[in-house]
């Protein structure tokens, strides 16, 4: 249930190849003299204002890239026909292999063993072979049930296969072992409570063993919905960045549509850190593009409003790159948001902002939040492995009356604002409703609009919208 309350969560020094755990962790309470001062007083002194070209390195210093070449591509696919047992990828599990495939969480080399499932779950990190520690708060594992784990006996790899049959990947050095799924579920939600969307989707129906190994994907996973060119990997987009002269990048996650309040944040962000003494900060706008709850307006919806918002100048398309993130939501509040800023990390963004209660959503059995809306951005602060992280907290943002236009607010004139939440923005497309002028650009409300009457359309002729839709 993020809102525009937000933080932006940086690195000290986020060009330096030092080891991470030699960064050091300062943590600022919201409101003290120490953050409203920061860029001023701290930015020369921690080298913030000393801007150096390259991009910030991905974690385990190492870009993962499991795809393989194209050279060996076609003996590659004769190889996996020839491989005795095939497993076949759910929706979520396809996602999972793109996001792998593309190094979004390097160091991984493909599904988690259980040595990195147990790292996972119960630190939130993997320690590597040079003794430094990554943060990977998210297990990504690959389940399988009874009858495959017979069939696949003593062999080392098995072929991935999609829903119709086409191999996607070979899984080599296989490990085979006991899926915990009470366990998982406690220990990444903190509730075993029913109807978390990602958990029914993809684990309590699972089979009851993970297995992991290293991945070789026969080619770049393309989905073939006219949104593949907003696809681009980690590899492209450090490309990107370094085509534009980006002496810094700043990432910003949703998957809501994007209001006027988010672009103030955005376009602040790019003040700030033009302030501290960069030149040409790139914002990074990275919707999540797969599994979500049916809730959510759906990914192809949200790219077409992204893209008024640019038309419009809501947001400079020449200071701004679109880019679609493949990975599945969980919903799992300061848990998932680490697994957010690392894989951000990968893509080459040095700067992350985070909204208030990332990540979260309503409790699923009683009328509440699941999680509090400030542990988030308190949590990055101090997670393992992103030691390389700070957070700078922004004001709330909301809709001001006497200015007719989102702002930050200012408690001395409460009376002023009006907090527009997601619902209540939901509730107003559905009946047609426009928002007050300056919430939202005009030509990307018509969007949101059209998509809840596109809805109503369906529903009157008899047919069931796919409001959940993979990347």
């Amino acid at each position: 249930m993020a809102s525009s309350a937000a933080a932006i969560v940086f690195s000290y020094s986020p060009f330096r190849s030092s080891p991470i755990q030699n960064h050091h962790v300062t943590r600022y309470a919201p409101g003290s003299s120490s953050v409203v001062s920061f860029n001023r007083r701290r930015a020369s002194r921690r080298g913030l204002v000393a801007v150096k070209s390259a991009l910030i390195e991905p974690d385990g210093g190492k870009l993962m890239d499991l795809v393989v070449e194209e050279s060996r591509r076609r003996a590659m696919k004769r190889e996996a026909e020839t491989v005795p047992v095939r497993i076949k990828l759910s929706r979520v599990d396809l996602e999972w292999v793109h996001v792998l495939s593309e190094g979004w969480a390097s160091p991984l080399k493909g599904f988690m063993r259980q040595s990195e499932f147990l790292q996972t779950l119960h630190f939130n990190s993997i320690r590597l072979e040079d003794g430094s520690v990554v943060n990977m708060s998210v297990p990504i594992v690959l389940a399988i049930d009874d009858d495959q784990k017979f069939r696949i006996g003593d062999s080392n790899r098995v072929t991935l296969v999609d829903s119709v049959g086409n191999p996607i990947a070979i899984l080599t050095d296989i490990e085979i072992y006991k899926h915990p799924k009470e366990e998982r579920i406690a220990r990444t939600w903190g509730t075993t409570a029913r109807g978390l969307p990602y958990a029914e989707e993809a684990i309590t129906k699972a089979g009851n063993w993970l297995i992991g190994g290293d991945l070789q994907v026969l080619e770049p996973i393309k989905y073939n919905d006219g949104l593949d060119r907003f696809r681009q990997s980690p590899s492209q987009l450090r490309e990107e960045f370094t085509r534009r002269g980006a002496d810094a990048v700043f990432a910003f996650q949703l998957r809501n549509p994007v209001h006027n309040g988010h672009a103030l944040l955005m376009t602040d962000t790019r003040r700030r850190l033009l302030e501290m003494g960069y030149k040409n900060p790139v914002l990074l706008l990275n919707p999540l593009g797969g599994f979500t709850k049916a809730d959510d307006v759906p990914l192809s919806w949200r790219m077409r409003q992204h893209e008024k918002v640019l038309e419009d100048g809501v947001l400079d398309p020449e200071t701004t790159v679109v880019s679609i993130f493949p990975c599945p939501m969980h919903y799992a509040g300061p848990t998932e948001v680490q697994w957010h800023a690392k894989a951000r990390i990968n893509a080459g963004a040095n700067f992350y902002i985070v909204g208030r209660d990332p990540a979260g959503m309503g409790h699923p059995m009683e009328k509440r939040d699941l999680y509090d809306a400030d542990h988030g951005k308190k949590v990055l602060s101090m997670a393992p492995g992103l030691e390389r992280l700070n957070i700078l907290p922004f004001k709330v943002a909301a809709y001001d009356t006497t200015q007719g236009k989102m702002a930050f607010f200012d408690p001395s004139r409460s009376q002023d604002f009006l907090f527009i939440s997601g619902t209540k923005m939901r509730g107003l497309a559905k009946k047609k409703e426009n928002p007050p002028d300056g919430f939202m650009c005009p030509s990307g409300w018509k969007v949101l609009v059209d998509y809840y009457d596109s809805l109503s359309a369906e529903s009157g002729n008899g047919r069931v919208s796919e409001a959940v839709v993979s990347a």
